[in-house]
């Protein structure tokens, strides 16, 4: 077993490693199940004990890999999953939570998002999750893909908001301006989903230089950035074990100001507000 990973608090009472596992396009070939379950259970044995997911994800088939990985230790595992938003109704998202908790073989989700905005309200939504964590089937929920002024409705129709994933990378740091703070004030966690966009950023070659500087690879980097506020788990998806392993590293690595500020030229902050990037 590898040593305790660096946490954070991604909902009340809810602690996970800062870096997670991402399944996002797992799940859609059967014969890639075995390298994705594999590559969930080492992230799980290196202490990346945080998996997200969705019922979008190769409609279900992610949630399947997922439950595979988990089976005989989901007590070690805290488990994200989503709802379509136009499975968000009062009956569809009590409907679609039952048939995650059967794809993921498991009684409980640990926090239960809705996917994006849609033309659902929100209060009927945030009804349905009431429901169900009245009834066991969730520990905590929030949102997923939305910017500060979708929080605030979310907050103001009565939700709660265990956190909210956005898509934050170091190349994407619109959410810098309103959404990181605004989520920061109110002690509710965000979690950067494509943290190192899609492997792009690797390329970059400012990135890998100050990378090879400090003996770690790109990725490492870009990731141990998106830790640096102390409120942001990041969610990469891995399955080549030598890329689970560096997403590992990256807990371990402390960012000195210069190596911050050379970033930060590299990758500008943004100077004013801007729409939510999505992918």
């Amino acid at each position: 077993m590898a040593a305790e990973a660096r946490r954070i608090d991604l909902a009340p009472g809810l602690s996970v490693a800062a870096i997670g596992q991402g399944t996002w396009h797992m799940g859609e070939r059967s014969a890639r199940r075995e390298a994705e379950v594999a590559a969930l259970r080492l992230g799980l044995d290196l202490g990346l004990d945080l998996i997200d997911t969705a019922e979008m994800y190769g409609e279900g088939g992610a949630e399947e890999v997922v439950g595979e990985a988990i089976a005989g230790r989901r007590d070690r595992v805290v488990l994200v999953s989503k709802v379509y938003p136009h499975n968000a109704t009062r009956q569809g998202t009590v409907a679609a939570c039952e048939r995650s908790l059967r794809r993921l073989g498991t009684d409980r989700i640990d926090v239960y998002l809705l996917h994006w905005r849609g033309a659902v309200p929100l209060a009927e939504t945030i009804e349905a999750m009431e429901r169900l964590i009245e009834a066991g089937k969730i520990r905590h929920y929030g949102a997923s893909n939305f910017d500060a002024a979708d929080m605030a409705d979310w907050v103001a129709a009565g939700g709660r908001a265990a956190t909210n994933q956005v898509l934050y990378n170091l190349g994407r740091r619109g959410v810098e301006w309103d959404l990181l703070p605004w989520c920061r004030e109110r002690s509710i966690s965000v979690m950067a989903y494509s943290p190192v966009e899609q492997g792009d950023l690797a390329d970059h070659k400012v990135l890998a230089g100050l990378a090879a500087e400090l003996g770690v690879s790109a990725a490492a980097l870009a990731l141990a950035w998106t830790l640096r506020l102390g409120n942001v788990t990041a969610i990469p998806k891995a399955v080549q074990p030598a890329h689970i392993r560096e997403n590992r590293a990256a807990l371990d690595l402390v960012l000195q100001p210069a190596v911050l500020a050379a970033l930060d030229r590299a990758f500008p902050a943004p100077k004013g507000p801007e729409p939510l990037a999505m992918l």
